[in-house]
């Protein structure tokens, strides 16, 4: 049973979390990082987050994560990752060893599994603990391999793979089925990287560079990439054949947001895959897995959400980017107008650094993609911006306000649709590994009316949770990476009661060899959250469970 934590030790908890500005390891400190004994002395309330997965981690789960975290403190290792693996893997004798090495640290740390098959221990040892779990096929196309004809084109055999994990997905939830009535707390859904579906992602650029220049101007603006419009253009033969599928089986798809010069082109693709899968079959009302009312027995609630379609597709919305929330709120208006459920996938952005400087490079004088014309915009500088200013916010603080004002315009979104038959419904997954956001979203919830504060535990142990009831829990969920931010999520699990899972851990899959270039690129995108000592936590909150658990064996 999980273990919730008094909130007093909370606050003080996600007060030390939230403002820790603990610098930089000196170099004379670099070679103690994966010295066990360093951390052994960690403080309780580290311990007491974490403990909660001491009893389904092994020893040597808990030993593998504290190196990996050790590794990921060192900032110049993981900048330095990609290149020290190209030259490893190049040495005659090298690979191998390489190969095993980071297959038992990074891979078993940070992926599933190499199939989606391969995954479902994981995703059934996560639904014994009330997770669900988001499939991502971590495989990236490499361009000189698609150009090859002696073969099926890599981005053709990645849908194939999304089509398969579809069915495992499934599978699995059509199993629990059999247990349960009908088919509520579906939590096995799959992601999409729409640059993975294409031999070559500069044709993403492309579109975006011509929706860009031939969008009608809004009114309000919205800021760069700007938001769709309906006569976007809609090619899109191989997300439809994915959605189709999942909506055959029904598990939910979550498109993945990714760098700017690509969001025009993925914002158009998404939207026009939610309008096309986020409303009702026509032909009258049809009772499907999309269909809340035929979940619920409330009488009441039943005849309010009797026309309330929840979404299939989801899009991913940026908070570091300076649109938000013009954006989402031009999008929550866009569906209601056209009648099809907005599907939301909230997190705060991981390409910040690498946004900043293609922005400034573009904008450089001294460079030809400083030039405004659309032939040059593009040149040096892959950034695609016609703006002065960045696209991404100016700082982490704003950032972290753009999310919080975007989670009070989505729960204010559900609240007012929630008893009302006249609008389909909406879905929102706050992804965060940020414990003070958690906590908002939480209270927002139970501000709403839609959450309620209840005390559980026992005596020597009571805490306030809040319950959701499974209208609500059908269109809201926590999401965090697999192999990270373990104590958050299980704080999650325990501060919320519902039917369904609430977190769900996004779980990518693939074979070593193929998920090597988004190991390396998870490393330095998540720095954000790996960084300002965020892997020295990780590696302490191992470090306390690994000393619990060798305690426990030698009868301490």
């Amino acid at each position: 049973m999980s273990m919730v934590v008094p909130s007093r030790a909370l606050r003080l908890f996600v007060r030390t979390r939230t403002f820790s500005t603990a610098p930089p390891l000196r170099p004379r400190r670099l070679g103690r990082v994966l010295v066990l004994s360093s951390a052994l002395t960690t403080s309780a309330l580290g311990y007491a987050f974490y403990a909660d997965a001491s009893n389904t981690r092994t020893l040597s789960d808990l030993v593998r994560a504290y190196v990996v975290y050790g590794m990921c403190s060192i900032t110049p290792l993981v900048d330095a990752a990609p290149a020290i693996l190209d030259v490893l893997f190049g040495i005659p004798g090298m690979s191998k060893i390489v190969e095993s090495f980071v297959r038992t640290t990074f891979f078993h740390q940070f992926v599933g599994a190499e199939t989606a098959h391969g995954a479902l221990p994981l995703v059934v040892s996560l639904r014994a603990e009330n997770k669900g779990a988001l499939f991502a096929y971590g495989v990236e196309v490499d361009e000189k391999e698609a150009a090859r004809v002696d073969q099926e084109p890599v981005h053709k055999r990645i849908v194939n793979e999304m089509i398969r994990s579809i069915n495992v997905a499934a599978d699995f939830e059509d199993g629990r089925d059999t247990l349960q009535s009908g088919r509520l707390g579906r939590r096995t859904w799959i992601a999409v990287k729409l640059t993975a579906l294409l031999p070559n992602a500069q044709s993403l650029t492309n579109l975006s560079i011509y929706l860009t220049h031939t969008r009608a101007p809004l009114e309000p603006p919205v800021l760069f990439p700007g938001t769709p419009s309906p006569s976007d253009f809609s090619l899109y033969n191989d997300l439809v054949r994915i959605c189709t599928r999942a909506q055959e089986r029904g598990v939910r798809v979550v498109i993945d947001a990714e760098y700017s010069w690509y969001q025009p082109a993925i914002d158009a693709f998404g939207h026009a895959m939610m309008e096309r899968f986020n409303k009702r079959p026509s032909g009258g009302f049809q009772r499907a897995w999309w269909d809340v009312s035929s979940w619920i027995s409330s009488p009441s609630t039943t005849e309010a959400s009797h026309d309330r379609v929840q979404p299939l597709v989801y899009v991913t919305y940026q908070a570091y980017l300076r649109r938000m929330p013009a954006h989402l709120a031009h999008s929550l208006a866009l569906a209601r107008k056209r009648g099809y459920a907005l599907g939301v996938k909230l997190v705060r952005g991981a390409y910040h650094p690498h946004e900043l400087a293609a922005h400034q490079l573009a904008r450089s004088p001294t460079s030809p993609a400083g030039s405004s014309s659309p032939k040059h915009s593009h040149s040096h500088s892959l950034s695609i911006s016609p703006d002065p200013e960045p696209p991404v916010q100016p700082s982490k603080d704003a950032t972290d306000q753009c999310y919080h004002d975007c989670v009070t315009l989505l729960v204010d979104a559900i609240s007012g649709d929630l008893h009302r038959s006249d609008v389909p419904g909406i879905g929102v997954i706050f992804g965060t590994h940020n414990w003070t956001s958690c906590e908002f979203v939480l209270e927002e919830l139970v501000k709403k009316g839609l959450g309620v504060v209840e005390r559980a535990g026992t005596d020597g142990l009571r805490e306030d949770v809040v319950r959701i009831p499974p209208e609500v829990g059908e269109m809201i969920t926590f999401g965090q990476l697999y192999g990270m931010s373990d104590a958050l999520t299980n704080y999650l699990v325990g501060r919320t009661r519902c039917e369904a899972p609430c977190v769900i851990k996004h779980v990518p899959y693939g074979a070593l060899v193929e998920v090597m270039p988004y190991l390396s690129r998870r490393a330095i995108e998540n720095k954000s959250v790996l960084g300002a000592g965020g892997a020295t936590r990780e590696r302490k909150d191992a470090a306390a469970l690994i000393w619990k658990k060798i305690k426990g064996l030698v009868g301490l």
